[in-house]
């Protein structure tokens, strides 16, 4: 098979979480073990660094990856899902593997994969590990996929344990309350392996607490130690002017002080910086040399870096148009705290969302005076755009439905000023289809 055929029967073949939702979810790990046992368990043979949590967790990735890229260290990441390429989920110094990489794992094992029949995560998961082990990275950056405990990535003995944060999102296979699913995220954190946990939220800080004290594991909350003394989120219509923001952050106990410029202009993106830099200090005192200074060069160019998309980018500015993707309540927080600080006269919402979740809570949060342009991101998860216009309708969000994304954001286009904003989201997958 060449590249496109390959891609194709491993969308066709495997199950696949973004097309069949829940089902493809595998409860336990046997699957990954056993892929990855007779890969001759890679995922032993490379350090790595494991992050977690509800939102944020993609970020923190590449802003860690990009710092010790910088930091001259060989650097996998492994992330998921992906916007446009299949190859986005596994990087090595910010670079895609190759076609070949693909075809050749797929070819190699095909046999193992009629065995085991694993999903398209699980598969995903050991060709990471496999790439990590052959081409001797230094270190590996891995984000969890789903909850923690039983994600596919949960086999690696990391260095250091990271956790963002706890948001309503999949309670279908997390559990019905924060400290259920906090208790789903825990379960990355391994027997004296240190955690950072990027928020102290009250909910969830003591099923942390908890676990780490019966794993033996030094836990620190990243919210608490650094404290961001002024930040300068962009707000002006230029493109240029979203480019970066300004943040000057200072740990209480160090009394060190941070002057950094991000690449990253989400106001959410102050909540990473700090688990990010909480991070750093942990794999500094296990032996990595990395300096402020590669900090500072590394989060001014974390999408040059790693090629990170969909994070309160800019798409267009004439009119502004925005992209993110947010999309459970507490992203979707972030995401309209951003728009308010955008001086626009009218708001075009191009939205899209997927068919299994409880959008109840997003559309209660959305404003009413916007103009919505409902569509379907294009996978069978995807919801029906005129079944979204009418829930929508529900809670006084008002607009048009459309059969494509591509074709609302066309006609938000055509019907916005210039000095209007479109945003688009909803979806990761929606997003997808526009950047």
């Amino acid at each position: 098979m060449n590249y496109q055929e390959t891609i194709q029967y491993l969308y066709t073949q495997l199950p696949m979480f973004t097309r069949d939702g829940a089902s493809a979810f595998k409860k336990d790990l046997t699957n990954t073990i056993e892929l990855c046992k007779r890969l001759g368990d890679p995922q032993h043979k490379f350090k790595s660094v494991h992050i977690g949590g509800t939102n944020g967790k993609g970020s923190t990735s590449h802003m860690l990856a990009a710092i010790l890229q910088i930091a001259g260290y060989k650097t996998g990441l492994y992330t998921s899902p992906h916007l446009k390429d299949f190859r986005e989920r596994i990087r090595i110094n910010g670079q895609m593997i190759s076609e070949q990489t693909v075809i050749d794992f797929v070819a190699d094992h095909h046999t193992d994969f009629d065995d085991i029949a694993p999903s398209f995560f699980e598969m995903t998961v050991a060709l990471a590990f496999d790439v990590f082990a052959k081409e001797k990275v230094d270190i590996a950056i891995v984000e969890v996929g789903l909850g923690g405990r039983l994600d596919s990535t949960n086999i690696i003995t990391p260095l250091l344990s990271v956790i963002t944060n706890i948001g309503w999102d999949h309670m279908n296979m997390l559990g019905n309350t924060l400290q259920l699913i906090a208790g789903e995220k825990a379960g990355i954190i391994k027997p004296g392996i240190p955690v950072i946990i990027g928020e102290n939220q009250p909910e969830t800080a003591q099923v942390f607490i908890d676990k780490a004290t019966e794993q033996g594991s030094d836990i620190k909350f990243a919210s608490e130690e650094w404290t961001i003394d002024n930040s300068k989120v962009k707000s002006q219509k230029s493109k240029e002017q979203f480019e970066h923001s300004d943040l000057t952050l200072t740990h209480h106990s160090q009394l060190t002080t941070y002057y950094l410029q991000l690449d990253l202009t989400g106001s959410y993106q102050q909540k990473n910086v700090k688990t990010v830099l909480s991070a750093v200090d942990e794999l500094r005192l296990q032996g990595f040399v990395i300096t402020d200074n590669h900090i500072a060069t590394a989060l001014r160019q974390v999408k040059t870096l790693t090629g990170l998309h969909g994070r309160w980018e800019v798409l267009n500015t004439q009119p502004l148009t925005i992209c993110d993707t947010g999309h459970n309540p507490d992203g979707i927080e972030e995401v309209l705290k951003n728009i308010a600080a955008v001086s626009y006269t009218r708001l075009h919402f191009v939205i899209g969302m997927v068919n299994d979740k409880d959008i109840t809570k997003v559309l209660n949060m959305l404003p009413q005076n916007a103009v919505y342009y409902f569509c379907k991101p294009d996978i069978p998860r995807g919801l029906d755009a005129e079944i979204l216009k009418q829930q929508a309708a529900d809670h006084g969000l008002l607009g048009a439905a459309y059969s494509s994304v591509k074709s609302a954001l066309s006609d938000a286009h055509a019907n916005a000023a210039d000095n209007d904003l479109v945003f688009v989201g909803g979806s990761t997958f929606v997003v997808t289809e526009v950047v």
